[in-house]
Formats: structure tokens, sequence, C-alpha cells
């Protein structure tokens, strides 16, 4: 176990000009870090975060053993009290030193450990299972950990995610458990919250991959506009030894200029000769895509399980990035086509190949466009019914978008519930309602099950396909009562398709059986 001192971590908070004050004469061995009170392990530095932090939190976390506690400098006097005698540290700059603090906690496990980053507006989780299968395709199963937002998995932990990148200890701990795992590297999604406030800060990563930005996350409770949304993006370039960029994506110049802050930048693209990484030859079929890969002056053919050029796009970036870290072709090739990401493009078919149902974790406005697109020119001819809704207390702009690109390429839309949080899910329902153009097919349906259930309704009699969107592997809402428990689209999709194939069954007089 890798150990400091709290006299080593007051030396580098005051290093970095963000030491407001050290407990005098006190010094404690400190073999960790946390931020929540409930998961505290002996010689834990604890650090009281949070607007919502109560001194008893403190108490709780040095009664578990922490060894210290790390302060914002307005409230060390408070908590002093709290604990009279326990070693601190004070800060002006609490995010900041406690991303600081965890890394030196924890050993830096990021020296010893190859780490790829992945951020964009879309595409991240499945970027990252794609990489994730080509390194465990490469170095044997399991060996590539995950820091995302379907799992965590560190070679000890292997979770649900509360957070797409979570706070800096859990995060530092997470990377120091993969590198005691030996794991043989670690691929993880970093989102524009975890940039903007210093979660990931230090993080050294070997390879950062930007895929694309998009208008998402505007609101109050996110960021303030898209300038803020963009740049906190862009902050992944300082901290990476080579940069990987979309030349497909909007504001490509400014994603390059940023990018030459890297000791290197490489590139990728779909029919880009001169990229590092490019694709031609796509061929679009229900059971996916496939594609010519270009790299390092090899090619290969390629299939994904996956529909749409923007799946391309994800796989070029998997693929440059298990380039770099030295994997080849044909493990890359191999990985691509066993890649699986939960609720991601998850595809259920029926036995008469008649009903496909297709979950994905879509959402906004550049996602809904990419898939939706790609589903219509796949399933040429078939009727597309699409069930979303959209979440309440940010990304208002949600509710118009979602609507008028599922009107572009849907025959039929359900508006259903999706994490209403303090609204009224009807009163979301009812917004996107007027979104859509006068007249198109559509009806409300708030219960989520309820939605599902009326859609695989609809496609009954017809070739058809039902997209269950923006929920993906979650089983649970985010309401008014709180994370209400509920069944994940995957789970809504397999009954669609079960029901469909019982009543095939029923008129054939054959078996029926799940897809």
């Amino acid at each position: 176990m890798e150990t400091t001192t709290l006299t080593a971590l007051a030396r580098t908070l005051d290093d970095a000009g963000i030491l407001a004050s050290v407990t005098p004469g006190a010094d404690v061995a400190v073999s960790g870090a946390s931020c929540d009170s409930r998961s505290v392990r002996p010689g834990d530095l604890f650090v009281c975060k949070g607007a919502a932090f109560r001194p008893e939190f403190l108490a709780g976390a040095v009664a578990s053993g922490a060894s210290a506690y790390l302060c914002d400098a307005a409230r060390s006097d408070e908590l002093a009290q709290a604990a009279p005698g326990v070693p601190a540290l004070a800060t002006t700059e609490l995010r900041r030193a406690m991303a600081l603090v965890s890394a030196e906690a924890f050993g830096h496990p990021d020296r010893d450990l190859p780490i790829v980053g992945i951020t964009g507006t879309k595409g991240k989780t499945t970027t990252a299972y794609m990489l994730r299968a080509i390194v465990d395709a490469a170095r044997g199963e399991r060996s590539c950990g995950m820091i995302g937002t379907v799992e965590t998995y560190d070679g000890t932990a292997d979770e649900p995610s509360r957070n797409t990148t979570p706070e800096a200890p859990d995060l530092w701990r997470h990377l120091a458990s993969a590198r005691d795992s030996r794991l043989s590297a670690l691929v993880m999604e970093v989102s524009s919250q975890a940039l903007k406030y210093d979660r990931t800060y230090g993080v050294g990563l070997d390879v950062a991959c930007f895929l694309n930005i998009g208008l998402d996350h505007i609101s109050p409770v996110e960021h303030a506009d898209f300038e803020d949304y963009f740049a906190s993006k862009l902050k992944i370039f300082s901290q990476c030894e080579t940069a990987v960029v979309n030349l497909d994506s909007d504001h490509v110049d400014r994603v390059l200029a940023e990018a030459s802050r890297a000791r290197r930048a490489l590139t990728f693209g779909i029919g880009r000769p001169e990229a590092d990484a490019w694709a031609d030859g796509l061929a679009a079929s229900e059971e996916g895509v496939s594609f010519t890969l270009h790299l390092d002056g090899w090619e290969r053919a390629v299939s994904l399980p996956f529909p749409g050029d923007f799946s391309v796009s994800n796989a070029l970036a998997a693929a440059l990035a298990a380039h770099l870290l030295g994997i080849g072709p044909d493990d890359i090739v191999a990985g691509l086509a066993a890649a699986r990401v939960p609720g991601r493009m998850e595809f259920y078919r029926s036995r008469d190949r008649q009903l496909t149902a297709i979950v994905d974790y879509a959402h906004n406005r550049l996602a809904f466009e990419s898939l939706l697109s790609a589903v219509s020119g796949a399933f040429s001819g078939a009727q597309v019914i699409s069930v979303f809704g959209a979440v309440g207390g940010k990304a208002p702009e949600r509710r118009r978008d979602l609507p008028e690109i599922a009107a572009r390429f849907s025959d039929y839309v359900v508006l259903t519930s999706d994490d209403p949080w303090t609204e009224d899910p009807l009163d979301i329902c009812r917004e996107m309602e007027r979104a859509l153009p006068a007249g198109f097919p559509h009806e409300v349906v708030i219960d989520r099950e309820a939605a599902a259930r009326r859609a695989f309704e609809l496609a009954e009699g017809r070739r058809s396909v039902v997209l269950l969107l923006a929920k993906g592997h979650e089983t649970y809402q985010h309401t008014r009562e709180g994370f209400v428990p509920c069944a994940s689209d995957c789970e809504l999709a397999r009954r669609g398709v079960e029901a469909h194939d019982a009543r095939s069954a029923a008129v054939t007089g054959t078996p029926g059986a799940t897809a």
C-alpha cells in the first residue's frame, strides 16, 4: 500500500499556491483519500466538501479511521471545533486541492498504468467499450479497466457507476486498484463536468480522444453557455501525451489548435486519407456496418455490430487509441467485431425478423440525429416507432430538438417519462408535443412501461423497428420522490420481442422463443 504524510501533502498544496493552513506540529501517515464518510478506510485523508456538508460527517469519518482531513479555508475554524485534535489541511481551492492530495495519497498510479481518456458530446461510452474489447482481445479477458457511465471495473471493484467520471478521491482510488491489480490498461470517459470541476485534474493520460462537440448540457446546473461547455471539454488536452482528434467534428480547427498542447496530435475520420486512421467502403445492413480500416500503412476489413457512420467514427477512435497502446491489427479487428455496450445500440430481434427493438442511450440532438438517420437508412421500408422523453430540470433545448428530429426519421412517436426530477412529466411531454409537426402521428403515455407496450402493439402487422431511447440499462427514474426503481429499456425490449414471438407462435403453431 502506498503511503505519504500530511506534511508531504501540505507541501504539495503549498507548491501549488493553494495551501491556507496546516495543523501546527501535527504529522500523520496518509494512505488514501475519501470524500464520503461512509467509505472511509483507516489512514484516509477525509475531504470535507459540498454545500450540504455537515460536521457530523467529519465525526463519522474520524470514527472510521480517517487520519486527517482537508477542508475549505472558510470552514476551518468551524470544523476544528467539531473535530478537536484531528490533524487538518485548509485550502483556498478545495476542488483542485482534493485532486492533488488524492493523487499523492494513492501514489500517483497514473505513472504506472496506461490510461486512455475519451470525451465528446456523444459516443464516449460506445468508444470506451470498443477499446476495452480490443484490449481484452489482445491482452486477455478482463485485462482492461473501465471508468464510465455504465460501470466501473478496476480489477477489484466491479460495480455500476454513479457518475460518468467520479470525484477525485474515488477516481484515484480506482486508478490505484487498477495499478495494483496489474491491469494492462484503463479506459475512462471524461465528462465536461469532470474537466470543469477538476475531478480529473493531474491525471496523466497516455491518450486523450476528442470525438465531437454539439449543443448539450447548457443549463443553470451544468454549463452556462456553449463556450463554457466547449472550453471545459478542451481542457483534456492539457493532461495528455497524445491527442486523438476526429476530423469530422464541428469546430475541428479549434479542437486541433488546442490538441497541439499535447506532445503530439493524431487524427481520424471517415473518407479522409490525410488522417492517421481512416475508413472507406462503408456498407450498412440491418446487422450493423462494415468498412475498410486504414491505419499506419495497413488496411483491414472490419464488421461492427452497430449501425451508422457514427459507429465507424467511434471505431476509428478506438482503433487508433489501441494502436498507440501497441496493439496489432488482427486484435483490433477481432475486438471491434466482439464489442457490446450495455444499453447502447442493443438489438433485440424476433424469430420471424419482422420486429427489431433497438435500445440506445441517445438523449441529445447530435445522438438522436446520428442514430435515427442510421436506422432509417439501414431498415429501409420498415415502420419506425420511437419512444422517448426528456429530462426535467436541465437541458431544456432537448424538448424541442428531440421531437423535431424524431419526426424526420420516425413514422410514429410515443412520448413518455424520462427522469422528470422536480417537474411534472406530463408538462414535459406536452412541451415536446408542441415541437412535433402539426398532425404528426403520436401519443403521450407517461408510464414508461406502458409506453413501450403501446409501441410494440403499434408494431404488429408489418415489419417494424421500435426504438427505446435515452434510458438504456438504467433501472430507475429520477422523480420528485427520488430514484424510483423501474424496468430498464433492455428489459422492456425483451418483453416486447417475447410477446411478438408468442403471438406469432400462436398463429403458426410453432414454439415461441425470445430473440
